[in-house]
């Protein structure tokens, strides 16, 4: 295996475990007060996610390093870890794990809108790096991002903890809950597609890039997001009902719909890191 590939391979992981730990946290911190037996999973899940995610992270900021090296001796390279840690990269990175141990302390005092702002603080870490860092319309695509990443942690992070809902709480609980989360997901979860599709624009400026494999990865991610919003759709306004009138089958589908969900979004973050680790809009 290639320093590129695993270096790809373990920021996609890190990808996954960062927004389930902020997600999760957001999660905490707008439904706790309505949650009885399913509370202590939710944060023990929170908590695992997010120090897995600062493992990750300072795994991936290591192997920066062997990628600048082309070989896997870079790791041993002092010059070149001090590079890459006091890059634009590693300061983002840092912040990453700044913002998720504020989550860990957080979780672990029960203190939700705290550990909310450390996720904040952790998403943050990704406007100090990357393609629009460095653009000239940076004032217009720093906000988009931030307002991507924030509903895609909400989004994604929230799943498992709401397939721990509705296998542990009681039935009505679980309707309010879902309802709840499904008015708020139908609001902010279109967003997502708008911002990300202004910054492709801002950034690239010409369909052209679509025949280069930076466009073809985003045409993988707006072809996995389509697929998103009609699980999404299906869930909003068949099995959310449904579940609200006690219909026996709904349940067991909604579960198998938010499985599939994570499925997806945890490719669309795959693609993701290939996209912003190997490829340039350029």
């Amino acid at each position: 295996m290639t320093p590129d590939v695993l270096s790809v391979t373990v920021r996609a992981l890190a990808f996954i475990a960062l927004f389930q730990a902020i997600g999760a946290a957001f999660f905490l911190a707008g439904f706790a007060r309505q949650l009885a037996i399913s509370f202590v999973d939710i944060r023990r899940l929170a908590l695992i996610a997010a120090s897995c995610g600062v493992f990750l992270v300072f795994t991936h900021l290591t192997l920066d390093a062997t990628r600048m090296a082309g070989e896997y001796g870079g790791l041993w390279d002092r010059e070149l870890q001090q590079l890459a840690w006091s890059s634009g990269s590693g300061w983002a990175q840092l912040t990453q794990v700044a913002g998720l141990l504020l989550v860990l302390a957080a979780l672990m005092r029960s203190a939700h809108w705290y550990a909310s702002l450390g996720g904040t603080i952790a998403l943050a870490g990704f406007l100090l790096t990357g393609h629009t860092s460095a653009h000239a319309l940076r004032a217009v695509l720093a906000p988009l991002l931030g307002l991507h990443l924030l509903i895609v942690a909400g989004w994604f992070g929230a799943l498992a903890p709401l397939l721990i809902v509705i296998r542990r709480e009681a039935k009505p609980m679980v309707a309010l809950i879902v309802a709840r989360y499904s008015a708020i997901a139908g609001l902010l979860v279109p967003l997502i597609a708008l911002a990300g599709l202004s910054m492709a624009w801002l950034l690239t400026g010409s369909l052209t890039v679509l025949r280069r494999p930076y466009g073809e990865l985003l045409m993988v991610k707006l072809i996995l997001f389509s697929l998103l919003m009609a699980l999404a759709a299906w869930n909003k306004w068949r099995l959310t009902p449904a579940l609200a009138l006690g219909e026996a089958r709904a349940t067991v589908a909604l579960q198998r719909s938010i499985i599939a969900e994570i499925i997806l979004i945890a490719v669309v973050l795959s693609v993701t890191a290939a996209l912003t680790s190997l490829y340039s809009p350029d």
